[in-house]
């Protein structure tokens, strides 16, 4: 009787050790860093391999888990229950519950989680081995559970859908990136990287190109002398040309081609053949996202794109560097041009330029303009006020206030913005320094 007795007791122990075991692996192979373990694989860590591979069954590995976990807790119960029901007869049935909760509690779940958690790459790369095995051998079990849950849920109108999966995994790195510790200004700019690059698919071309007002363009018909010096007085690379009518672009001269021509016509700058000079427009919808863009720019090696709306009427211009602005922020060489942007005043306001997007300002300024219906902080004002406004005119929206400090015939030059919670500007200047 003692002997059975010892085994009875023995055998609970092996089972609330194989219940630690399977709560403390469930925590540690849910809490482990998946990037960690991807970087581990990649430098030839085999167990980060097999914990990645693990990640990648997660339905069959939670599973596995809980059904082991399950097992080994009811078998370890029903033999306490049988050992106090022997000692102590019909009340060693509340003698073995009260025991078995405490000991399940304490051992099988509290201690192992914890420690799991604290430790949690450590623990994972530590059982995943054993753990492959252990899914692979319950996954028969597991299958069919899932089918069946699967069959349960589906006249409730559960769907596990893999693109709101893709969608939650894209929320939980934006929510990472705004975790990124620290409020130094690098640490700020790297929080503005990395969510700009999570955005590319969802910016188009048109909020972020070059309005057809603000482009040079050159008439294809003109002397080629003229052109040559049209394009070595611009302080750009790469230039449309237009025949006919400026919607009509015919083509896109490169200074350092047009280089090589004038160099090889010294003599007699007429005789360049302007049309063989330069290479053939490409147009693309004003739809395209920054992303399909920046793919289409690797496939074509090209650094220049013209953008049209639906109608194909000419809209601006995108180029590589617009993109990597997006990301980087403002990219100044020695021939770029001052843009005017966005100026602090004393008193907390800001003398905004109208042709500065509101993205960019938003990025800049950690403010959150809507910019669905508008690109520009100029459109946006033109939308609430639904007016082309007058110099001095005011406007509310959203706490913000919009006065108009410039205007240039139709186009709001100049934008006095006042943030929520801050004064009013006493005096708005009419030009920035």
């Amino acid at each position: 009787m003692e002997t059975e007795t010892l085994a009875t007791v023995g055998g609970i122990a092996v089972l609330l050790i194989l219940s630690g075991a399977f709560s403390g692996s469930e925590t540690a192979l849910t809490a482990a860093s998946r990037p960690r373990m991807h970087l581990l694989q990649k430098r030839g860590h085999k167990r980060a391999g097999i914990v990645t591979k693990l990640f990648s069954q997660r339905e069959k590995l939670i599973g596995a888990i809980l059904l082991g976990n399950n097992l080994v807790n009811i078998l370890a119960s029903a033999l306490a229950t049988s050992l106090m029901i022997g000692i102590f007869g019909e009340t060693g049935v509340i003698y073995a519950t009260a025991a078995m909760t405490i000991l399940v509690l304490i051992f099988g779940e509290v201690m192992p989680k914890t420690y799991a958690f604290h430790n949690a790459d450590r623990v994972a790369l530590l059982i995943a081995p054993t753990f492959r095995y252990v899914v692979a051998f319950l996954s028969p079990i597991t299958h069919t559970i899932n089918l069946l849950i699967t069959a349960a849920l589906r006249p409730f109108g559960v769907k596990f859908d893999t693109e709101e999966e893709f969608a939650a995994a894209q929320e939980t790195l934006r929510g990472a990136i705004d975790l990124h510790m620290g409020e130094e200004p690098a640490v700020q700019r790297e929080r503005v990287m990395l969510r700009s690059i999570l955005d590319l698919s969802d910016v188009n071309v048109g909020e972020v190109m070059h309005h057809r007002q603000d482009i040079v363009m050159i008439d294809a018909d003109l002397p080629a002398g003229d052109i040559v010096n049209q394009v070595v007085s611009s302080p750009y690379t790469r230039i449309p040309l237009w025949r006919g009518e400026p919607d009509n672009i015919v083509g896109v001269i490169h200074a350092k081609v047009l280089l090589l021509h004038v160099h090889a016509n010294q003599s007699n700058l007429e005789l360049i053949d302007i049309d063989a000079v330069s290479s053939p427009p490409w147009f693309i919808p004003e739809s395209t996202s920054l992303h399909d863009q920046l793919q289409a720019f690797r496939r074509r090696h090209e650094h220049f794109a013209l953008v049209v709306d639906e109608y194909g009427s000419l809209m601006g211009i995108v180029t590589l560097e617009d993109i990597l602005e997006e990301i980087v922020g403002d990219i100044a060489d020695e021939h770029d041009e001052i843009p005017v942007g966005v100026r602090r005043q004393s008193d907390g306001t800001f003398l905004v330029d109208g042709r500065v997007t509101i993205r960019d300002l938003n990025r800049r300024l950690d403010w959150e303009l809507p910019d669905d219906d508008a690109a520009t902080i100029a459109g946006l004002v033109i939308q609430i006020g639904r007016v082309i406004p007058e110099e001095g005119q005011i406007f509310t929206f959203e706490g913000y206030r919009f006065q108009v400090a410039s205007r240039r015939k139709n186009r709001l030059a100049l934008i006095h913005i006042t943030p929520p919670s801050q004064p009013e500007g006493t005096k708005v200047k009419a030009v920035l320094e």
